[in-house]
């Protein structure tokens, strides 16, 4: 018998569960909670709707990373080689929340740190070339909870800014919240238990508000 057909099956007297049954326990893909690292320069990032964003989050699309390929050509073969890595776009959805104002806020983020298109400005919460501060907040974090809603791992999207936003449909005929898309663009990715404890502290605090 293959080892996946015994662990499937409860053979003769033992009362014990098949290990197939308790096993293949896994990560809820609605188990979890986002929280934004603001730059501190944006106007309500510690208090305002900002601060509030996390609860406002609908649905992360998958994000990771991928390495291009180096080809090499000898004879009849092609062997390939890893080359520079690049990583793919954090696409969020929100509900546009009436306590937080999420539309408002996530423009504002935008605006601030993005392009402002009253002013025309690029990233203006840089001040320009003479302040020399950073337009990228530190990072977006994605914590994943088992079922007593304890962490159970971290993915950190770093050096993040908000690359597009988009408004989502008015339409009469439906029944259902209006949502917000943002894409964030970030410069590397972390994944890490949550037995590693040095990590900066929590922002969001949906489950453990304080």
């Amino acid at each position: 018998m293959t080892r996946l057909a015994t662990e499937r099956n409860a053979l003769g007297a033992n009362t014990r569960l098949p290990k197939l049954s308790t096993y293949l326990d896994s990560v809820r893909a609605y188990q979890y909670e986002l929280q934004f690292f603001f730059p501190n320069k944006i106007p309500g990032s510690r208090n305002g709707g900002l601060r509030e964003l996390s609860v406002a989050v609908k649905q992360v699309n998958a994000a990771g990373l991928k390495v291009e390929d180096i080809e090499v050509n000898r004879l009849n073969d092609k062997y390939y080689y890893p080359g520079k890595a690049s990583m793919d776009e954090l696409i969020v959805t929100f509900d546009n929340l009436y306590k937080t104002k999420a539309g408002a806020s996530l423009f504002q983020w935008f605006r601030a740190c993005t392009y402002d298109p009253v002013t025309g400005y690029q990233t203006p919460i840089t001040g320009g070339y003479t302040l020399n501060s950073s337009f990228k907040a530190e990072k977006v974090r994605l914590i994943q909870y088992d079922g007593t809603l304890t962490p159970f791992a971290y993915v950190d999207f770093i050096g993040v800014y908000p690359k597009s936003m988009q408004l989502g449909e008015h339409n009469y005929a439906t029944n259902e919240f209006h949502n917000i898309t943002m894409n964030f663009r970030y410069d590397f990715i972390d994944m890490f238990s949550s037995s590693i404890t040095n990590q900066s502290d929590l922002l969001a605090g949906i489950f453990n508000p304080g």
